[in-house]
This record gives C-alpha cells, structure tokens and sequence, in this order.
C-alpha cells in the first residue's frame, strides 16, 4: 500500500471540501484556519505538485481576474485515486488506533 504523509492527507481533505474554490491560498488559509497549520506558500505548492504527479489530485487553470493582474489561479480537484487514498489512511488509521492499550508510564 502506498502510504500519504500527513501533510498530503490535509491537503486532499482540504481539497475535499474547498471543491471548486481550492487553489494554492485558499487551501493554505483552510489548513491555518482549521488545524493551526501556518505552511509557507511553498510548503503547500510542493505537495499539491507531488498530488497531481501521484494521480491523487488534478489542476486546471482558472479565468484570469483583473484583481490578480490579468493573471489566472490553478485550481485542484479530487481524484477517484485521491478519494482511494483516502479511505485508505483512514482505514489504517483506525486499525492502528483500535484497541489500544491502556498507556503506562
């Protein structure tokens, strides 16, 4: 099984659930905003290239807007892989989590 980093796996949630509004600033304010993560531009560019590369992710240019200069924004879609991916992690993560015992100090 190909395991994500914990990173990749905010940033396909993220994704998720920004659906058509998920570009590289509004996926870096979703995971400020939600989790207290403060990634570099580049720290969320980085993955989102790697995602796209793995199949877990695709990009598309947007409309250029005047407020940006003329300049379009890369938008980023979920996968069917992407999704597989997912539940993946979380199928791992819940049987790693499962019956745990008590911790001892």
């Amino acid at each position: 099984m190909d395991i994500i980093t914990r990173t990749e796996e905010l940033i396909l949630l993220t994704v998720w659930r920004l659906r058509d509004n998920a570009y590289g600033i509004t996926i870096r304010k979703h995971l400020k905003d939600a989790a207290g993560l403060d990634y570099s531009i580049g720290g969320i560019y980085v993955p989102l290239d790697r995602l796209v590369r793995k199949g877990l992710l695709t990009s598309y240019q947007g409309n250029p807007t005047p407020q940006r200069g003329g300049m379009s924004k890369r938008f980023y879609k979920l996968t069917p892989d992407g999704i597989d991916a997912l539940e993946r992690i979380r199928t791992l993560n819940t049987i790693m989590w499962d019956n745990l015992p008590e911790p001892s100090f």
